[in-house]
Formats: structure tokens, sequence, C-alpha cells
């Protein structure tokens, strides 16, 4: 065989042009998948915000019960579930934030991994219950999460954000407390 010989020189670029399809192939399929939108397991329950937005950026400020201000840049990697109230929340708000606190429980070992945070008036029987056991309770100072707010009476929507303050997904008022605690368990491990 000769070096210069056309035959044998087509033959090995061929093979070389197929080695090198063998190792793209999955680079190229995995770029269409994402250009069509396809993620895998990416299923949450909660609705995406979008555009992101970064609460600690933007200095939205929460007022705590003690006159402090919440801390939306966390020191510890953890991430905050926010509760936003409707208006008059009672009963069946108040049965939603028990189901949040469960959901917080039922990560075990993590659970230390998850702040509680109550934003609005809190129900007229969380504090003999112990709402405080579980729950920061603050005051959104200039109304900026009005937006997640649900309008319903008797009611409460959520937000997860990250430890940096970015908020990932919000749960709107009437939301699958089994489905959060589902996302929970993906994103805290």
């Amino acid at each position: 065989m000769n070096a210069t010989d056309p035959a044998a020189l087509r033959k090995s670029r061929l093979k070389l042009l197929l080695v090198a399809s063998i190792f793209a192939a999955p680079f190229v399929l995995a770029l269409l998948l994402t250009l069509a939108g396809w993620q895998p397991g990416a299923k949450g329950n909660g609705l995406p915000i979008l555009p992101q937005r970064n609460f600690a950026q933007e200095q939205l400020p929460v007022r705590l019960a003690d006159g402090s201000d919440w801390a939306w840049r966390d020191s510890e990697p953890r991430l905050t579930l926010v509760a936003l109230p409707g208006p008059d929340c009672a009963a069946r708000c108040y049965a939603a934030l028990t189901a949040m606190a469960k959901a917080r429980m039922m990560l075990n070992r993590n659970q230390s991994r998850l702040r509680l945070l109550y934003v609005g008036t809190p129900p007229a029987d969380a504090q003999r219950d112990g709402m405080a056991n579980y729950w920061q309770v603050g005051q959104d100072v200039g109304g900026r999460l009005a937006p997640w707010r649900p309008r319903q009476p008797d009611s409460v929507g959520a937000l997860l954000v990250e430890s940096n303050g970015t908020a990932l997904a919000s749960y709107p008022a009437g939301f699958d407390p089994s489905g959060l605690f589902r996302d929970l368990q993906k994103v805290i491990k």
C-alpha cells in the first residue's frame, strides 16, 4: 500500500470521519433536544419565575418581627420557602402552611437546608398552634412581593428562593403540597 494511493487515502479519511462522527453524535443529539425544549426529568410542580429575579440584588426588604431585615443571601447553602397569604388567612390557608412545614419535616436530615418565611399577617390560630416554631414571620416593606400574593381569600401561595437570593419557582394558591415536597426533594440533597 502506497501512502500516496488515492483509494487508500480516501479510505483512511472515511475511517477518521466515521470515528469522529461516533464521538460527535451524542453532542449533536443533545444540542437538538435542547433546542427543541426537551429536558430530562426537569418537570417541576412549581411555575418557573421568568425572567429570573434575585431578591438579594434587588434589595427586596422583608422586615421580621424583631425589627431586623430578612437576609435573602444566606451564609449556608439553604433554600427559602416563602409563604404569601391571600386576604383573610384562616383555616384553609393555615392548613396549607401546616402542609408546607410538614414537607420541610419530611426532608429528615436535610430539613435544616430549608428556611420557612411567612410574609404577612399570621392567621388568628397561629400563635396558639405554635406557628413560630417553624416559620419566621415578616412583613413585605414596599409590597414588592405582591405579584405572587394570591387574591383569593383564605389562600396561600409560595415562592422557592435559592440561598443566593434567586427566586426559582412560584406555587400559586391551590398548589399541591405533595408536588411541592417532590420539588424540594429534587433540589435539596
